[in-house]
């Protein structure tokens, strides 16, 4: 498989009559075919109040051709350096051993509670991320761990926080559907579907705020909401999109759109599968994307990131993509077609990448192999440090509760109420 910018495919679609519920109907591609990115021509006021026939022909924007145009107009067909071809592959590398090891620990009992994997999706995570400043936001999913990584969370926090360790990123506290970091700007994992939507935008309002009203020096933060197609039904999506785009926010909306809402099809749950066109439908562009090509992705995360650090705006970017494992590690994952997974395992980003790279001459399979076993020992390391973390002490249990840290948590001696023995009389012990 070429990870060249080729033309998307049109989308394959079949009459209701012929199509199954235990037979979900899947295509390599069935996004958008148009044949222009077209980021930077603004929607007038004139053309959203045309006629609804007119509205059929309003900018609706698309990934296409448009990349590679571009890059044949360069001295160079390359889409990449090698420099960048390597911090690509090792941030994807990252992610997918990152995760096979939670599966190895999940089930020797190291980890507790619901652990939602995100092999597959590594094409996502770094095409977009690795083109953040440090300054820029994060807001993920409960589908975190790899955006974390992302965005430079070490990999010993994110695993002590997996392992409930007071080591952990949140101290423990948060867990695999929680991660935060102050200091990388990753604002947040969150459980429930559409809970991060909110705060990103938040956090785009704030960025502009300071530019604009404040006028600080160098505000210019973009923030990147990650978010699942089954999230893109709920009424916190619709209403963000509405705000960002009024106030012209600077925040890309990211839809990893991986077919499936836990064991629903995408197809099934939608009444127009197509996510990426309600962005124009609020004034801002709308771009489907091969999420299972990061050279792809990083194409329009460039583009997308720069737009809204200019002051243009947001943007609302689907990138379709698949996750090999069951929804979480608890799913036996038999609701997918056998077919369908098979298919998308074929068109593994990471594999994609490789062949790229290879193709190009860019790396050398020692050169990738030094890297796979530098991952190995660091992730053996992160399992370590993990393992041997302490577990957050009692004092910690009201803490991050409460904005006053004198309040119920603390007792007029200064002491944490949770030390008092007395403070558990009556409760079931855990």
């Amino acid at each position: 498989m070429s990870l060249s910018a080729t033309k998307f495919v049109h989308p394959i679609t079949a009459p209701p009559s012929t199509r199954s519920s235990d037979k979900p109907l899947f295509s390599t591609f069935f996004g958008s075919n148009h044949t222009k990115l077209r980021f930077n021509k603004p929607i007038v006021a004139a053309q959203r109040r045309s006629s609804s026939a007119a509205s059929t022909s309003s900018p609706v924007v698309a990934v296409s051709d448009v990349v590679k145009e571009k890059k044949l107009k360069s001295a160079s067909n390359l889409l990449i350096t090698k420099e960048e071809g390597l911090v690509l592959y090792e941030d994807m590398i990252l992610g997918r051993f990152f995760e096979d090891m939670c599966a190895q620990m999940y089930y020797r009992g190291k980890m507790f509670g619901f652990v939602h994997l995100y092999n597959g999706q590594e094409a996502v995570s770094t095409g977009f991320i690795k083109f953040l400043k440090k300054e820029d936001y994060v807001v993920s999913t409960y589908r975190d761990h790899v955006h974390a990584l992302s965005k430079g969370v070490p990999a010993r926090e994110v695993m002590s926080e997996l392992f409930g360790k007071a080591t952990g990123c949140c101290r423990g506290q948060g867990g695999s559907m929680h991660m935060f970091s102050k200091q990388h700007n990753l604002l947040g994992g969150f459980a429930f579907i559409g809970e991060g939507i909110p705060v990103a935008t938040g956090a785009a309002f704030s960025s502009k705020y300071r530019r604009e009203v404040l006028k600080e020096p160098g505000a210019d933060e973009v923030t990147l909401a990650f978010f699942g197609d089954g999230t893109c039904n709920n009424g916190q999506f619709y209403e963000c999109l509405n705000m960002a785009a009024l106030w012209k926010l600077p925040i890309v909306f990211v839809v990893e759109n991986n077919l499936w809402a836990i064991g629903m099809s995408h197809l099934r749950a939608t009444s127009d599968p197509q996510i990426w066109k309600k962005g124009p439908a609020f004034g801002m562009p709308g771009i489907h994307v091969d999420g299972m090509d990061v050279l792809k992705v990083r194409e329009v995360a460039k583009e997308a990131i720069e737009r809204a650090r200019r002051g243009e705006g947001p943007t609302l970017v689907e990138c379709e993509t698949y996750r090999f494992r069951g929804h979480s590690l608890a799913d036996p994952d038999e609701l997918r077609d056998p077919a369908e997974k098979a298919h998308y395992a074929g068109r593994d980003p990471i594999t994609a990448l490789k062949k790229y790279l290879f193709d190009n001459k860019l790396a050398s399979e020692q050169e990738l192999k030094a890297i796979d076993k530098k991952i190995e020992e660091l992730l053996d390391e992160a399992v370590e440090f993990a393992d041997e973390s302490p577990l957050p002490p009692r004092s910690q249990l009201l803490e991050n509760v409460f904005a006053d840290p004198k309040g119920f948590g603390i007792g007029p001696d200064g002491k944490y109420r949770c030390e008092d023995p007395k403070f558990t009389q009556g409760t079931a012990h855990v």
